[in-house]
């Protein structure tokens, strides 16, 4: 389909200009196909995965819909883990930033109920939250939906793997009167057709196309870092590789002119393209990086569209893509005319479900790639340092300035005097090394086709005493993927994902180690959860089961974002 501008969509002025804020120049697919059909009152369902720009294709006609002169909550989101509630929170009221007086609540298990009770109180119009958790204040009746305008069912298909469904149905059987509502879903199983059959009236379906990565000559990796790093660990990337031609795609404008900024401070020759410079500024920077002139073009998606160059060698992705289809394009940018590239994808802790969506939709491998070290750095400035010198013997030596080494040479050894030069040459600023990554971890993200294998070295063994074994009652007769297993109990217990260690997935039951802290809230909390529609037990392994369950087939944990 056609790109489309944020403009072309009959928002409201405070929208647009919270968008502009935001920095995006157009609209993803599943934005411009959603955003007209919910504006129109219909129902709908939205086919596309997380990273699509789900959030604003649903926010946005919320966010229109909403009475401020009305009181009560018109606008309910549900979704199947607290950190979605609250990224989804976030970015909504980044969108409602000139939307005076708009009040957004996230609520969630694990978060002390009171308090979200006092926020409910204070008077509410959109709400964000798990099933579980809105369900327990309907039932208190600190959530009423008399009021309700629109409900947002946001990755249903995750919900219903994490045995919400029942949850699902009670929350929408609460609402009495006619309401619109939106359905978005990575896949469409028939548990999920039952949902639009049997609440959504005559809703419009929506399916992003999906295009597959043929490129062949593209190496694919990613590297983990908290988001301050980004900046190092770009520079120590170019430093070790040294590359001729490369692009840095960010996904804002701010993001571009803040990071060429500080590329130039550095001493890199680097421009940038986006949306605000004139075409003809453009062409001309595009010009300049076609010459040679410049080595690092940083650039919006937008800007770069289009961008034909044959000896671009690597492309960094140091902002996730918002669409699996802009991976494709940035990639696309290396590997042309039969060479071979490389992309670099940044990512941080939160990014990891991202990245395994991209892998899936482009059903291409992503390696894991270390940090470079400052040692690394230092070997290859050293060696490139030594070619220099071993060229220019080689090329012949101006005579004075041997005769200057050996009237020195009566102070200092020649030895000396050369190490002393090699030192004011290679000397930099001292640096400390980077520790916001677990360096430790190596996770392997692979396409759809492959399975998913996971190493996760970074958890302590039970033996050192900080993890306990639990068996559960489901398995892989049940299609209990590690995922699955993971998020029940990081939602349930109200615990951090990373913090749960090896999962095993057995015929008919699971072990999954937890840290010992956390055992008496998980075996409370777990205690006849639903998974894939069947009640969970779970009890502290016997050492006897351990030692027996090697003779069964296992399936290791997968990464979680």
């Amino acid at each position: 389909m056609e790109k489309m501008q944020f403009s072309e969509l009959n928002c409201s002025k405070e929208i647009l200009r919270a968008v502009e804020d935001m920095g995006f120049e157009e609209a993803t697919p599943i934005q411009a196909m959603a955003i007209p059909v919910a504006l129109e009152g219909k129902d709908l369902v939205g086919q596309a995965q997380t990273g699509t720009g789900k959030t604003a294709a649903f926010g946005i006609p919320m966010l229109e819909n909403i009475d401020l002169n009305l009181k009560g909550v018109q606008g309910l989101v549900l979704c199947p883990t607290r950190e979605l509630a609250v990224q989804i929170a976030e970015e909504v009221n980044r969108i409602a930033k000139y939307k005076k007086d708009l009040h957004i609540l996230p609520i969630f298990g694990g978060q002390d109920i009171e308090r979200q009770i006092r926020g409910l109180r204070k008077g509410v119009h959109i709400v964000i939250g798990t099933p579980g958790r809105v369900l327990d204040h309907l039932r208190r009746r600190t959530l009423k939906l008399d009021a309700l305008k629109m409900l947002i069912l946001d990755e249903a298909d995750e919900m219903l793997n994490m045995g919400f469904r029942e949850d699902i149905e009670l929350v929408m059987g609460q609402v009495g009167h006619e309401i619109q509502t939106m359905l978005f879903s990575a896949t469409m199983p028939k548990e999920i057709l039952n949902i639009i059959n049997t609440y959504q009236n005559n809703p419009e379906i929506l399916k992003v196309a999906h295009k597959e990565l043929t490129t062949p000559n593209i190496k694919q990796v990613y590297l983990e870092m908290k988001d301050k790093d980004k900046v190092e660990i770009l520079s120590r990337v170019l430093d070790v590789y040294n590359y001729k031609l490369s692009i840095v795609f960010c996904n804002t404008k701010k993001r571009v002119d803040d990071l060429t900024d500080m590329l130039q401070a550095r001493g890199y020759m680097c421009d940038k393209i986006h949306g605000d410079m004139k075409q003809t500024l453009r062409m001309n920077v595009i010009n300049k990086f076609k010459r040679g002139d410049i080595e690092i073009l940083v650039a919006t998606d937008v800007a770069a569209r289009g961008l034909d160059i044959d000896n671009v060698e690597a492309v960094f992705n140091y902002d996730m893509p918002s669409h699996e289809e802009y991976y494709v394009h940035r990639i696309g940018r290396t590997g042309r005319a039969g060479k071979e590239g490389v992309s670099y994808t940044f990512i941080t802790s939160r990014d990891y479900h991202l990245l395994r969506n991209i892998s899936r939709y482009t059903k291409s491998e992503i390696k894991p790639h270390p940090i470079p070290k400052i040692a690394d750095i230092e070997t290859v400035k050293r060696n490139a340092f030594w070619e220099r010198v071993k060229e220019k013997i080689e090329s012949g030596l101006d005579r004075k300035y041997v005769d200057l080494i050996e009237e020195l040479s009566d102070e200092f050894t020649v030895i000396e005097i050369a190490a002393a030069l090699f030192q004011m040459e290679l000397e930099q600023e001292a640096k400390n090394e980077i520790d916001s990554v677990d360096n430790n971890r190596k996770y392997v993200v692979r396409g759809e086709k492959k399975k998913v294998e996971v190493k996760h070295k970074g958890q302590k063994s039970r033996s050192q005493g900080n993890m306990v074994r639990l068996h559960m009652n489901v398995g892989n007769k049940q299609g209990v993927k590690p995922r699955d297993i993971v998020g029940a109990i990081a939602n349930e217990a109200s615990i951090d994902g990373k913090a749960i260690g090896n999962v095993e997935i057995f015929d008919t039951f699971t072990f999954v180690e937890i840290p010992d802290s956390q055992v008496k809230r998980v075996l409370d909390r777990m205690d006849q959860r639903m998974i894939k529609g069947k009640p969970v037990s779970l009890e502290v392994a016997k050492d006897k089961v351990k030692s027996r369950s090697k003779s069964q087939g296992r399936e290791k944990r997968r990464p979680r974002g």
